[in-house]
């Protein structure tokens, strides 16, 4: 079948049975990833690669790439910026172009004027082991494109949903989940060697079509400077201390799709208060509900009236989408945790990319910024 020819729309039976487990469910390092992929989903390996990679070239799929838990590599938050409206496009240009080491990159909105409507820049950043992440965005709120009023900066404190599978969620009834609680995923840092971080750098760079084989490994391998055996005893040692997220393809599902087709059409921050102490089990409870791709104890303060549990939904209709909070809420009220206050914050304008997390890469940026790398060094 010509390239021309090889349907690439995610709603082909084919594709969709691919997408609903590459998407998130290839958890971990996989010596073969394809194969992996063909075996939960009952397509031949070779069908795999062609249709992931024509998606892929199509834009249908934007990235293919093993993640990371990267809030174990460097230290990171989600960090709400309040400036100027005029100034609100020109700062989400330089974070999404500017700035490598800032990586979901969204304008929000409230339907109503609430506590922390003015913040209407949101992004992801992180910044390697040993440097200041407060630093950080100290310095990118300070530039010209920027000016920002205010920042507010939430590390996350626990993880409880991590997963996107857009596909899958599709037509999911409000109020399904899990019959068991969500794991807790603690954000403790890991230490790397040099070797360690060699091997992750290659096994991270994302991936090209024609690289999706059943030998996935072997050009990073080389890139490397190991063997393919040594390749897999680091990468399965970086998994074993959990570093290593899913081997994943990326859905471009904000934008329209080549084929016309969009994944999503919104993209919902959900925000709730919940007594000090009981945010792990809160975590947990809304991290079940399978809609969620995100589930995580992030401190709001007083700019976000001390929200301290935060997750991401997605879907095609946002009745629908408001539907699934209505029904978290009610299981919330149900099982005796009280709300002091909820919120939605509402995707618009958003841009993805992975956020560079190399201390050899911030040092290169720290220079050519013209600022003194040893002057970003930090603990917080």
């Amino acid at each position: 079948m010509s390239t021309a020819t090889i349907p690439v729309q995610v709603t082909d039976p084919i594709n969709a049975r691919i997408l609903a487990v590459s998407e998130d469910k290839i958890q971990g390092f996989q010596p073969d990833p394809v194969g992996e992929i063909s075996r939960l989903s009952g397509v031949d390996a070779a069908t795999v690669a062609e249709r992931i990679g024509a998606m892929l070239r199509a834009g249908v799929i934007r990235r293919v790439r093993q993640t990371l838990m990267a809030t174990n590599l460097a230290r990171g938050a989600l960090v709400a910026w309040m400036v100027s409206p005029e100034k609100l496009n020109s700062a989400f240009d330089y974070m999404f172009q500017q700035d490598p080491f800032s990586g979901h990159v969204v304008i929000r909105s409230t339907d109503t004027v609430v506590a922390g409507s003015k913040f209407r820049l949101w992004t992801t950043v992180k910044v390697p082991q040993g440097y200041s992440l407060a630093k950080h965005c100290n310095f990118l709120a300070k530039q010209s494109q920027v000016q920002a009023e205010q920042i507010r900066i939430m590390p996350a404190k626990r993880l409880f949903a991590l997963g996107v599978g857009h596909v899958r969620r599709r037509g999911m009834e409000p109020g399904s989940k899990s019959e068991a609680l969500a794991d807790v995923i603690d954000t403790h840092i890991v230490e790397l060697s040099d070797l360690d971080w060699r091997v992750l750098i290659a096994l991270k760079r994302e991936f090209e079509p024609d690289e999706l084989h059943e030998e996935i490994w072997k050009p990073r391998a080389q890139e490397a400077g190991v063997s393919l055996e040594k390749f897999h005893e680091v990468a399965r040692s970086l998994n074993e201390r959990g570093v290593i997220g899913r081997f994943s393809t990326f859905l471009e599902h904000v934008k329209p799709l080549s084929t016309g087709e969009r994944v999503t059409k919104f993209n919902a921050l959900f925000h709730w208060a919940v007594p000090a102490g009981r945010e792990i089990e809160t975590g947990r409870e809304v991290g079940r509900f399978h809609i969620m791709t995100h589930a995580y104890w992030r401190e709001g303060g007083p700019e976000f009236n001390n929200v301290n549990i935060m997750g991401v939904a997605h879907g095609q209709d946002k009745d629908r989408v408001l539907a699934h909070k209505a029904a978290m809420d009610e299981h919330l009220s149900s099982i005796g945790i009280p709300v002091s206050y909820t919120n939605v914050f509402w995707g618009g304008r958003s841009e993805i990319k992975p956020s560079e997390i190399s201390p050899i890469a911030y040092v290169e940026w720290c220079q050519k910024q013209g600022i003194d790398p040893a002057s970003m060094r930090g603990d917080e």
